[in-house]
C-alpha cells in the first residue's frame, strides 16, 4: 500500500482546533479592497470555523489530522 499523503494546500489553509473543529481563513479579503465597505472588511477579519457539511472533505484532505 501507498502511504497516505496530506494534501499540501489544505495543510496551509486548515488547522484543527482541539475539540476537533476546524479553524479556515475568511476569503475575499485579498485585494480590490477599495470597493468593499468598512463594515465589510471588518466582518472578515479573523478566523471562522469550517462547516459541518464540509467536515467529510477536510477529513480527506488531512488524513493526519486525528479528525
Amino acid at each position: 500500500m501507498p502511504k497516505m499523503k496530506t494534501k499540501s494546500g489544505a495543510k496551509k489553509r486548515f488547522r484543527v482546533r482541539p475539540g476537533g473543529t476546524v479553524k479556515r481563513g475568511q476569503a475575499f479579503k485579498r485585494h480590490i479592497l477599495t470597493k468593499k465597505s468598512t463594515k465589510t472588511k471588518r466582518h472578515l477579519r479573523g478566523a471562522v470555523a469550517v462547516h459541518e457539511t464540509d467536515k467529510g472533505r477536510i477529513k480527506q484532505m488531512l488524513p493526519m489530522a486525528g479528525l
